[in-house]
């Protein structure tokens, strides 16, 4: 009989296990072999949840952009062969905005039995706390890099936002925060709403949600390095 590939939500920064419910930390506990963007991630994490297996006794896989696919189609021969496999991400939950999603198509494809576990989603918790529209959302991942793609971005989602009546979801490179929301004051429309989100479930939590117009008369939040959730309507 073949093993199962649990879904591991991780917490969003250290010191924030409180956010894993404790069956999912009970889960990983039971767990030996493990799939995750990075092992010393992992590794931290596990820590963190004080799980009862030495480090020497577990497997790690590491699926990442250098990781060739050769290697990712040999990640679940410990379940073909009955062994249960915990996917982790990097912050949040396994195979949404993160790599773990191929892992998750290639057990559906082996006829792997999937469980997702609850665990903190920033996207989810940023949508949560935003008071924009739940029922109809988008999560589009980052937007161009250079300035005129960036700004082009924005308002095509903004346009979307508008037709649609459709949370638009977006993050970015941590060092370039600042910038996006200078481009967003600067290129979105006044009565356009505006919610940031950052650090969730740490100490350092910060969200608002304002209109752009609003926005320009408020003292920003320092989020340079930060992580952070941006989501418009």
């Amino acid at each position: 009989m073949a093993g199962k590939l649990y879904l591991i939500p991780s917490s969003l920064g250290d010191n924030t296990v409180h956010s894993i419910p404790q069956h999912t930390v009970e889960v990983a506990h039971s767990l030996d072999i493990f799939i995750a963007e990075r092992a010393k991630t992992a590794r931290h994490f596990l820590k963190a949840l004080q799980t009862p297996v030495a480090f020497n006794d577990m497997t790690f896989y590491e699926l990442n952009k250098k990781t060739p696919p050769e290697d990712v189609a040999h990640f679940l021969k410990d379940a073909e062969n009955g062994k249960n496999v915990g996917l982790l991400s990097e912050a949040g939950c396994p195979g949404v905005a993160d790599p773990g999603a191929v892992i998750v198509q290639l057990a559906h494809q082996k006829g792997i039995e999937v469980i997702p576990l609850v665990g903190p989603s920033s996207i989810l918790l940023a949508l949560m706390a935003s008071g924009m529209n739940g029922q109809s959302f988008a999560f589009v991942g980052y937007l161009g890099v250079k300035k005129g793609d960036r700004i082009r971005d924005l308002k095509r989602l903004e346009q979307l936002a508008r037709k649609l009546n459709q949370t638009q979801i977006f993050i970015e490179t941590p060092y370039r925060n600042m910038s996006l929301i200078e481009d967003m004051l600067t290129g979105l429309s006044p009565r356009t709403r505006l919610c940031i989100a950052a650090n969730l479930t740490l100490p350092t939590e910060y969200i608002k949600t304002k209109t752009i117009q609003e926005w320009k008369k408020t003292k920003l939040p320092e989020l340079h390095k930060q992580p952070a959730i941006f989501l418009i309507l």
